[in-house]
């Protein structure tokens, strides 16, 4: 999956729009609570979910359907997950043996049906997924990982045939072929269960209550690899199934395009938006771009409205990445715009909105590049380890800012807040993953625990 960073960024400036203008076009002479939301736009700087198709595609969307169901009609899943389609080649399906797989790579490359970069990312990608399931120990790991190669391949093959379009919201495709379970059944094997740990699971039964009564959720969370969402998922689905298959990402153009991430990115609830960092790649582009952004604003003004809505986004701009000088992992720090944005659309919504930090490790399993990269198609680097998720108890504005003398100051200091919770509870996953302290690194703010196993 390519980089499920939530691109967050400046919805007005370099995004070119503002939020008065998004709200009046949804809403005639919308005026939200008594008065218009601010000329800055109701999005900060950043907030980034990485991926690729085209921009014009993408903009000829419906803005809530997703488009090309019909033509995929002819695709029956099975209750074991296997399809015919009379239209296509089905060769990856149809494989018994590793060898099989990789000739099958090679064989729709030189019928022209796989270009030949993405014919070898497919390689590469086979030989990581394949290296790290082993290290698992799992005696069935050699059929799991044919298994899944060969759907995920047969999924890739098919949309660089018939590219799929994302609208700007975007629901997770379940039937005729369940995306969403293909998603979780690939990123399944990559997780050592024996070393995972969710914090403060209590909160979770806490949130599916406000969920029924209408309310809206926003989670701040830190971001690390392609696979937060199938992780986040993973971690709650037997406890809170709703909670993993109803949340919401904000999702940044990338992981709409990038050829090996798209099947991915089918199966999550997506608002797609184009980042800041990549507005003006393409001038003649940037006009498409910045009309949808409008239109993703919108989708998620009416989102919230509607209420009982769960909405993760990484106020961070990216994914989180090693420093340069120690290798150590930690949180990026989060842009206090981005913040203070998301919240004054979340108050404005006139639907209650809580706000939480929310607090990932798992950039073991699938870290990003060093560096962020332009161009589409980096190589994906995959292993075998634990992941952690913790949530800490609902963050008031009112009450971190009673003391600030300003706006300004206020701002900062709740992004600030948000950002310590966020490591705090970072720091008691990695001791529990890495410092092999396991269920013992609880502390009186963070109870951890292994519902899951």
């Amino acid at each position: 999956m390519s980089s499920f960073v939530v691109c967050y960024q400046a919805w007005n400036g370099m995004l070119g729009l503002s939020a008065s203008s998004c709200f009046s076009s949804s809403f005639p002479g919308a005026r939200v609570l008594g008065r218009s939301v601010s000329r800055e736009g109701v999005w900060g700087r950043k907030l980034c979910f990485c991926g690729i198709y085209g921009v014009r595609n993408w903009m000829a969307a419906e803005p809530v359907e997703d488009r090309r169901m019909g033509r995929r009609a002819a695709v029956l899943a099975s209750d074991t997950g296997e399809e015919a389609e009379l239209t296509r080649s089905r060769s990856f399906l149809s494989v018994r043996a590793e060898e099989d797989l990789l000739a099958c790579i090679r064989m729709e490359a030189e019928a022209g049906r796989l270009p030949s970069n993405i014919a070898s990312g497919l390689e590469e990608l086979y030989n990581n997924y394949r290296n790290a399931v082993l290290q698992s120990g799992d005696p069935k790991a050699s059929e799991i990982i044919l298994s899944n190669m060969s759907a995920a391949f047969d999924r890739i093959l098919l949309d660089v045939e018939d590219p799929f379009v994302f609208s700007p919201y975007h629901k997770a495709i379940r039937e005729p072929f369940d995306y969403y379970m293909f998603g979780q059944n690939y990123i399944r094997p990559l997780v050592d269960f024996s070393r995972s740990y969710v914090g403060n699971i209590s909160i979770f039964y806490d949130m599916e209550e406000i969920l029924r009564q209408g309310h809206n959720i926003v989670l701040m969370s830190n971001h690390q690899t392609e696979a937060d969402p199938a992780i986040i998922a993973l971690l709650l689905e037997r406890n809170f199934p709703h909670l993993a298959e109803k949340m919401i990402f904000v999702a940044g153009d990338r992981v709409l395009i990038d050829p090996l991430c798209k099947p991915f990115s089918m199966g999550r609830n997506l608002l797609c938006v184009y980042s800041k960092k990549h507005m003006f790649d393409d001038p003649e582009l940037a006009e498409m771009k910045r009309i949808a952004n409008t239109k993703s604003l919108k989708e998620l003004a009416m989102l919230l409205r509607t209420g009982s809505n769960i909405i993760w986004i990484a106020p961070s701009g990216g994914r989180d990445r090693p420093d340069p000088v120690t290798g150590e992992w930690y949180p990026a720090s989060f842009d206090s715009s981005s913040v203070d944005n998301m919240r004054r659309l979340l108050e404005h919504s006139r639907v209650p909105g809580h706000i939480y930090s929310l607090a990932l490790l798992c950039y073991e399993i699938m870290p990003p590049p060093r560096q962020v990269e332009k161009a589409i198609g980096e190589r994906r680097t995959i292993a075998y380890g634990g992941v952690g998720l913790s949530v800490a108890p609902e963050m008031s504005f009112n009450e971190i800012t009673a003391g600030c003398v300003n706006p300004e100051k206020a701002k900062d200091a709740f992004s600030q807040a948000l950002y310590d919770s966020v490591l705090e509870q970072y720091d008691t996953l990695k001791s529990a993953i890495y410092g092999h302290k396991g269920l013992n690194a609880s502390n009186l703010m963070i109870a951890l625990s292994q519902p899951f196993q």
